[in-house]
């Protein structure tokens, strides 16, 4: 059955409507903050900035705590309430996505980590392009998967899980460049080897962008669609 968004408030227990819309607003909170927190390890490297590189590794402690923090009241509530059906699929969805915000935050620590190694060498090295062009596709995915998630809009869910491909594409031939300069100038390896890390965890927060959609969409249609193609996500979101 489709999970319809106003279904809850039709609870007897207000507390138990409280108590899923903060599980949702928390976890909202949580996607703003790493956004930014992936947003500040991504400028750090281009712009040479040490400092933005410092507070997003800074900032994974507070992402680690809103996990937690999600996951200890998604178990509340499913101990105390025992909901069914579509609450049920409300709160696994949220738990399952607030652990993909908690390894994109791990990764945007990991960028910021080379980021800082790279600031202390000196002036831009070779793949600072691809670095900005793929960060900007898997920020742009997270951005969507969060919307698309607050407003229960799985065909935005559809569109971020397309542009994951498109994602995989440039990692791919990015990575290609790289060991061919690599190759080239042996003196760039170690340079070169933070860089390749680094779109590494780019490619893998678009990863994570798409799980947070195909929970979403489990949420909204009630069928899991983890291991399902493009065309089999499409066929579950119109059906």
């Amino acid at each position: 059955m489709e999970y319809n968004k106003d279904a809850h408030s039709d609870h007897i227990s207000q507390k138990f409507n409280e108590e899923l819309e903060t599980m949702k607003s928390h976890l909202m909170t949580m996607g703003g903050l790493v956004e930014k927190q992936v947003k500040d390890s991504i400028e750090s490297l281009i712009d040479g900035n040490s400092e933005l590189a410092e507070r997003a590794q800074a900032t994974d402690t507070q992402t680690n705590e809103w996990e937690m923090t999600i996951d200890d009241l998604c178990t509340t509530v499913i101990a105390r309430r025992q909901p069914a059906a579509s609450d049920l699929r409300m709160i696994v969805a949220i738990s399952k996505a607030s652990n993909d915000l908690e390894r994109i935050g791990d990764e945007a620590a990991r960028i910021a980590k080379h980021a800082e190694l790279l600031v202390s060498e000196g002036e831009s090295p070779f793949g600072y392009a691809e670095t900005r062009h793929i960060g900007n596709l898997v920020r742009e995915m997270l951005n969507n998967a969060l919307t698309a998630f607050a407003r229960y809009d799985v065909e935005l869910a559809y569109q971020v899980a397309k542009k994951d491909r498109q994602v995989d594409d440039e990692y791919k031939t990015a990575m290609r460049s790289l060991v061919t300069y690599m190759m080239e100038d042996p003196r760039s390896i170690s340079r070169i080897l933070n860089i390749i890390w680094v779109i590494r965890s780019l490619e893998r927060i678009g990863d994570h962008s798409r799980n947070i959609c195909q929970h979403l969409i489990y949420l909204v249609k009630g069928v899991n669609v983890s291991h399902s193609s493009l065309k089999q996500i499409e066929k579950t979101i119109k059906s």
